[in-house]
């Protein structure tokens, strides 16, 4: 059986954050897995030269086809994440007709500033690239590299301007939830609190957050914390 790939974003900043989205990841998966953090300091031939962005790993995910040495298909999630369904659920969504498949959110933020005094200004595609299905053998990703990626801005790469927009798939918006900016949903596969992970003190006790410190609490169960 072959893997899912996931690759997650980490900025060290949240550490935990990473490792409390791959634990609930590996507690539903039906398949094996395998992770691959962006952690900035691991990449040889890329250097972050963006100097806009709330996180280390706003623009690393846009090589994640590279990472996969452009074969196969990957899942890209920001680590501010739970996972509470079986990823391999949204692995079957996959269609080799499609470059990428994301969540085509429309929405206005209720929130003009988030974790860490980050602005959090509305743009076209807001958090479209926050969960994708990479189609990493197709042809029109092919461009992805680190030169193109740091030298091509994020109003660019987030918005997927690379690509003919019939080349971008949609997966449901239960794949991307978008905590306190959407109504609760305990229905949700997998949620993101993109205005500031519970592991902040500021959003500890924010809309849906005691489903993220469950997931946290797993990772110190049998340990003797």
């Amino acid at each position: 059986m072959s893997r899912i790939q996931i690759a997650v974003g980490f900025d060290p900043r949240e550490a935990v954050a990473y490792h409390v989205f791959c634990q609930s990841v590996l507690a539903r998966a039906s398949q094996p897995v395998a992770f691959t953090p962006l952690a900035l300091n691991t990449f040889n031939s890329y250097t972050e030269a963006h100097t806009d962005g709330s996180n280390a790993f706003i623009y690393s995910r846009f090589l994640t086809p590279y990472l996969m040495d452009y074969q196969g298909w990957a899942i890209f999630a920001d680590g501010d994440m739970i996972c509470l369904d079986d990823i391999a659920k949204l692995w079957a969504l996959r269609d080799e007709s499609k470059a990428v498949m994301v969540v085509k959110h429309d929405y206005k933020t209720k929130a003009h500033e988030k974790y860490l005094g980050n602005k959090n200004q509305d743009y076209p595609r807001k958090n479209w690239s926050s969960v994708i299905l990479w189609n990493c053998a197709h042809p029109a990703n092919r461009c992805l590299d680190p030169q193109y990626v740091m030298t091509h801005p994020g109003s660019h790469l987030h918005r997927f301007a690379w690509l003919d927009d019939a080349l971008i798939g949609e997966i449901p918006k239960e794949w991307n939830w978008l905590t306190t900016e959407y109504p609760d949903n305990y229905d949700a596969k997998l949620l993101h609190y993109t205005l500031g992970t519970p592991c902040f003190k500021d959003y500890a006790e924010s809309e849906m957050a005691e489903l993220w410190h469950a997931e946290h609490d797993k990772i110190n169960q049998g340990m003797g914390a």
